[in-house]
Formats: structure tokens, sequence, C-alpha cells
């Protein structure tokens, strides 16, 4: 393809030799020999610094959004948009063949595009999916390295479900790929809006921010299908030329309402009550939320023409999203579930939905993500005090952020809340110690992780899956102790912690040369 084809519906000038194009890309790295490079400024690297050093290494020409004075030079207002129309040049527009189904909103949407998918498939449909977990083309899985990917990756994307006779493509859309328009150009026959609660605000810096970005997607879609109950639901639609629909469980007026809600450890079950239709919805995934992301997939499936008994039976065989309330085998006498919350929202869901079903007490084990926003970390520090029976305070991907201090940041939350807890600054240190004590009829709850297989500390990133961790920990040790040595400071305990949970807590610690158990975290001995 040449450069003049590339650059069709692009508004710009400049000079350059109208030859073919052997690949397009926004990275320096990957320039070679008969490349085309477009310029786009990032949060730490702008890729004008390098313009001309791209066309000595054999670019065709350089995508700037000013004059640089190059001999092979295409100037356009808006690179980031120019990198989207451009990939989706290359690849022939490949979207324009599919129905796009994009959900964005903070919590929910894995859960709800692998609902809307398998709908979509029981009733006979080829379907592509796009998010946090993965991607897929049809049955065929590819790794995801973002929620919604780059222009060029997410450009092959769908020239690949073209190519495999998909018919619809469902895509989890983030507030930051909107902001920055990996999806500009776009068209979705239907957008849906799960929730807005704080996340991404390091990247966003304001709400306000955060709320337009997410706003983009509905100016740029058929219909629209919203969550009536979020206070936010009908704002992020207001004054657009879409076609609205609304769900809620709370709000009677809502187009599809939930209703009669029934709450079991082995799923929910609600009243789906819709325009012309009534009938039991049966959700094998546990939880309150779980009734929102199923009524937001059964009313886009809905609008997007699928008869209504289909629908519910869809739900009622569909499967859980790894990562997602995830029950991790352990034959033990307790239940441990994995979840991605890494939100306020997110940990406040998962909690209170655990709360629903559990028998006995619910340990949550969690941290914060370091180099993200910072004011997340008390506000989910006070969230799993006040709703847990115990915590374990960890890490999470602490990144180039010293993790005692972000665990510190997390701690300020909890004060004045009576819920014992202790710090295990190590994350796998911190699961074994919260399976060795938990007891009969409990829920132990590792959030923050999820689908994720790796950890990123200051040092890079380490291979770490918490399904292998919970079975290497638990297989040889059922009937041990479990010791720290006590290097690097791992254990910490409450200040407020009973008597009762300090034996609990210190069962088997080593202790220091003088023989008493050591605090090392609180730089004392109890």
């Amino acid at each position: 393809m040449k450069v003049s084809e590339l650059l069709q519906g692009i508004p710009c000038t400049g000079t350059y030799n109208d030859v073919e194009v052997l690949d397009v890309t926004q990275d320096s790295r990957l320039v070679e020999p008969g490349y085309l490079f477009v310029c786009i400024k990032g949060a730490s690297f702008d890729g004008h610094a390098v313009a001309a050093e791209m066309l000595e290494k054999g670019a065709v020409a350089v995508v700037c959004d000013h004059d640089m004075g190059l001999p092979s030079q295409v100037i356009t207002p808006n690179t980031r948009d120019a990198y989207a129309t451009i990939c989706a040049n290359y690849y022939g527009n490949p979207a324009e063949k599919l129905q796009l189904i994009g959900l964005t909103g903070t919590n929910g949407k894995t859960t709800t595009t692998f609902l809307i998918k398998q709908i979509l498939e029981n009733a006979g449909k080829k379907v592509g999916l796009i998010g946090t977990v993965q991607n897929m083309v049809g049955s065929e899985v590819y790794p995801a390295k973002y929620t919604t990917p780059e222009a060029h990756e997410l450009q092959k994307l769908f020239s690949l479900m073209v190519q495999a006779g998909c018919q619809y493509c469902v895509m989890e859309v983030s507030s930051q790929a909107l902001a920055q328009g990996r999806v500009k150009g776009l068209h979705f026959a239907l957008a849906a809006f799960s929730n807005l609660t704080q996340d991404h605000l390091d990247y966003h810096k304001t709400w306000e921010n955060y709320f337009n970005s997410k706003r983009i997607l509905f100016e740029n879609c058929d219909k629209a299908v919203t969550n009536a109950d979020d206070k936010n639901g009908l704002k992020i639609v207001e004054g657009l030329p879409c076609q609205v629909t609304t769900y809620a469980v709370d709000t009677n007026s809502a187009d599809y309402v939930a209703k009669n809600l029934n709450f079991k450890p082995s799923g929910v079950e609600y009243e789906l009550v819709a325009p012309e239709n009534i009938g039991r919805c049966h959700c094998p995934i546990p939880g309150r939320f779980s009734v929102y992301n199923s009524l937001c997939a059964a009313t886009c499936a809905l609008e997007l023409g699928v008869p209504f008994g289909d629908v519910l039976t869809s739900i009622s065989k569909s499967k859980g999203v790894k990562g997602r309330i995830e029950v991790v085998p352990t034959d033990t006498d307790f239940t441990v579930i994995i979840d991605y919350a890494h939100s306020p929202d997110g940990l406040e869901n998962i909690i209170s939905s655990l709360r629903e079903i559990a028998t006995g007490r619910i340990m949550t084990l969690f941290g914060c993500g370091g180099d993200r926003d910072k004011t997340k970390r008390p506000k989910m520090g006070r969230i799993a005090a006040e709703l847990s029976d115990f915590c374990v305070v960890t890490s999470d991907n602490p990144r180039s952020e010293n993790p005692h201090a972000i665990i510190e940041d997390i701690l300020v939350g909890m004060q004045g809340i009576s819920t014992p807890y202790v710090v295990v600054e190590n994350r796998k240190e911190a699961i074994a110690w919260a399976l060795h004590h938990a007891e009969p009829g409990d829920i132990v709850l590792l959030a923050g992780k999820g689908h994720e297989t790796y950890q990123i500390l200051p040092t890079g990133t380490i291979h770490f899956d918490e399904r292998e961790v919970v079975a290497e920990i638990l297989a040889p040790r059922k009937n041990e102790s479990i010791y720290f040595t006590g290097s690097g400071g791992s254990l910490r305990l409450a200040p407020n912690a009973s008597p009762g949970h300090l034996g609990r807590c210190l069962h088997g610690y080593k202790k220091n040369t003088a023989g008493q158990p050591v605090c090392l975290l609180a730089g004392g001995t109890v």
C-alpha cells in the first residue's frame, strides 16, 4: 500500500515519495526500511525527537504534528488520530465489516463482554472479543497487553476476525484508549455503560476528564445501553443522538429491570422484566454485581435482536471469567477466591457480594498498585477494614515505588476501625499466612491480581500466578505450620488486634535470638 493510500481521510500537508509501505508503527524500536513512522508524544517519550533518526533507519516518511524541515514528512494536526486512521487504512478498514459492541465503565467490563459473546455465539453468530484478560477470534485466543489495544494491534485483530468470518466484535473500551484516540474513526452498533467510580485519576488527573473520556464512546454509536442506577448513567448519554435503552435493579422506570433477587453460593437469580417479556434469569456467577453484569449483557443482546428465551438460556449456561470471583480448587474446609478488584468500588463490590454468601469469616488480602492514583489507597484500606472480618495487607504491583510506602498509605484508611489485620509485605508470604490461618467456613479473598500471571516489582517483572501460589503452599504443607524468616520485615500486627489474634498471628513465627516473637515492621516485640 502506498503512502497516499494510507493517508486517505487525514488532513495533512508535506512532501514525501509516494512509495509502497511495508508496515506502520509509532514505536521507534520497530522501524525498519520501508516503514512509515508516526511521531506521537507520550507521557515519557516524544516520537518527534527521533523523527530524523527514523528516516536514517530507512523509514519512507515520518508523520508529525509540525514542520520539522525533514526531506520526507507528513504534517497533520493530531498524530494520534492520524495513527488510528492510517492503521485502519493499512488493514483495509476491517471494522466496517463488523458489528462493533463496545462496553465502558469502571467495573464489570470483562465479565459482561464475555457474557455478551456467549449469548451471541449461542444464537449462532461468530464473535470476536477484545479485552483485559484475552483477545479472541471466535475460539482462537490471543494475548492481551492492554484492555483496548493500540491502533495497529486493534486493526490487526479486526482483520483476523473478518478473515475468520466473524460478524460481531465485543470489546472493552478503556478511558485511556478513548482519550488517546485508539478507537478514533470506529463506529459502534451498540455501546454500553456499566458504572463509573474512582479509577485512573493518575492518568486523567480530574474526574471530569475521566468522565468525558468515557462519553466519547457514546458519541460514536447507534444504540446506547446504560445503567440507570448509576448517577452517571443518564448523564453520559445526555444530549447525544443515539437511541438510549436503560437497565436497572433499583430504578423501576428503566426499560429492563431485575426484580426479586435471590443470592446463592452457586450464583444469582432474578426476574428479568423486559418491555414485552418477563422471565426468571439464573446467572451461575455469585454476587450482586453479577446481577448488573448479566442484566447489562441481556439488555445488549435483546437490543441486538436475540430472542428473549435464548438470552435467558445462554446466561444460565455461562461460564465464569478467569480472575473474576474465581474459586480456586483447594480441597480444604475454607474457600479461596481470586478477584481482580483493584479500585475502591471494585473492592467494595466483591466483599459485599461475598458477605451475602459467607458462612464464616471473610479474610481479605489486598494491596494497591504503585505509580498509580495514590488517593485510592486509604479508601481501599477503609473499605476492606469496614467490610471484612480480617485483613491481610500486602503488596500488589508496586512497580517503581517502595512497597512499604504504599502499605503505609493503605493503613491510613484503616485507622480507627476495629477489624484486626496483619501486614505481610511479600505477597507470596502473605498468601501463605492467610491460608495457614484460615478457619473452617472462611472465605479467603485474594484481591487485586485477578487474571494476571505476573507481579511488577521495583526490581523488575516476575512470574506470579496466584493459582500456582495457592497450590504450591497447600499441596506439600497441609499439616505444617507456616514460618516466616523475617527477612525484609515481612510481618506486622495491627495495633488493635486482640490477644487471641496475636496468639494466632504469631503461631509458628520464628523468634529472635532472645527467644521473643518479633513484630518487625512495628519495630518492637510482643
